[in-house]
């Protein structure tokens, strides 16, 4: 007993969307633009803001409610 394959039904939705369907390239080459001297110099002091922020500027710790309550009588 064999068994035949049947073939495959291609839908036809398929057929009518295919062409919409392109090629994407897997790789982005994403290239920052000419910066003038002026906005480098005003990119390295953002950027030296930013991490002095970062760095120092710490969250405190939350409160337990305990803490809160004894804290607010």
């Amino acid at each position: 007993m064999s068994k035949r394959k049947k073939e495959k039904k291609v839908s036809a939705r398929k057929l009518r969307y295919a062409k919409f369907k392109k090629d994407k390239p897997s790789q982005l080459n994403i290239t920052s633009p000419d910066l003038t001297p002026e906005q480098q110099k005003q990119k390295q002091i953002d950027e030296l803001r930013i991490s002095s922020y970062l760095r120092y500027s710490k969250n405190r710790p939350t409160l337990s409610v305990r803490d809160k309550k004894a804290k607010g009588r």
